[in-house]
């Protein structure tokens, strides 16, 4: 059966996975009442589990060092009580070897090496080059899907990332390339990195550690 996350428990995680935040995105990806995680940040801040803060225009929620760690406490006492540990720890040992797949794709997107520069940004004229890498996504994605449905079926949170990364797809099949890695909406590489995120967070694993 899957196991239910508690709102208050969705809106300290939202912050981590989420980066940067307002509590409007986090209460949306979740479902949740915005008025009702706005409280709950309130309650997080005067803790000093959460911070407001504004950088270049802009404002949102982040953790501190004692939030980080109530949010794993939560997140593994969570994991027990859903009895999810071995299933969770069994997907993020499948999840290693396809994000080193999703890794080199998204480098090939961002860097076509020439014959005197390694390193040359990729401008997209190599079309050959780039069907190659988006076919790698959308093989990274059927996989991927199979993991978070995996996922889903123990931690109700898990589900949407595969939808989010399937529409992002979509999007740059109608041409919209900037889906593929863009870092002001839902793209492909930010749906996976919340959802590495996500996952190292759970299992209290560090990030970087898993690599």
């Amino acid at each position: 059966m899957t196991y239910p996350s508690a709102p208050e428990d969705l809106a300290l995680h939202g912050v981590r996975v989420l980066g940067f935040p307002t509590a409007s995105r986090v209460a949306a990806r979740y479902g949740l009442d915005a008025d009702a995680v706005q409280e709950a940040l309130l309650d997080f801040e005067a803790r000093g589990w959460v911070r407001r803060s504004s950088f270049a225009g802009s404002s949102g929620w982040s953790l501190s060092d004692a939030g980080r760690a109530e949010n794993e406490r939560r997140l593994a006492r969570e994991l027990d009580r859903a009895g999810a540990r071995e299933a969770v720890t069994s997907a993020h040992t499948a999840f290693v070897p396809l994000n080193r797949r999703f890794g080199k794709a998204c480098t090939d997107w961002q860097i076509r090496p020439s014959r005197t520069d390694r390193m040359a940004s990729n401008d997209h004229t190599d079309w050959p080059w780039d069907e190659r890498v988006l076919r790698t996504l959308a093989s990274v994605g059927t996989s991927f899907a199979e993991l978070c449905g995996r996922l889903s079926e123990c931690l109700a949170r898990f589900d949407g990332y595969a939808d989010r990364y399937s529409s992002a797809l979509q999007k740059v099949d109608l041409g919209q390339r900037v889906w593929v890695d863009g870092h002001d909406r839902d793209s492909c590489h930010m749906l996976w990195v919340q959802f590495h995120e996500d996952l190292l967070a759970t299992l209290g694993i560090p990030r970087g550690s898993d690599t």
